[in-house]
């Protein structure tokens, strides 16, 4: 990973899981089983620079969900709530 980048990860979304499993958004913001595909197209609306790779999480490493790898130099939990908000548009 460069500097000036963050990862994100389809469980960071997934309502379906606890915050101690991943969560990183309110069950309300969250998606229900999210992909690295949908992270990517609610960046890319979003007009920020993105690509997946076939990482799993590390917490997760037997799911193979991919992730995103964003170009981004804010703080991360902006990144984060702003994502979520556009899956919520979507689905």
């Amino acid at each position: 990973m460069e500097k000036g980048e963050c990862i994100l990860y389809p469980c960071y979304f997934n309502a379906a899981l606890t915050r101690e499993e991943g969560r990183r958004v309110p069950k309300t913001l969250g998606a229900k089983g999210p992909a690295a595909a949908d992270i990517e197209r609610a960046l890319k609306r979003l007009g920020i620079p993105c690509h997946t790779e076939e990482h799993p999480h590390p917490g997760h490493w037997g799911r193979h969900e991919g992730r995103v790898v964003v170009t981004w130099t804010a703080k991360k939990e902006a990144l984060i709530k702003k994502v979520a908000k556009n899956l919520a548009v979507k689905r």
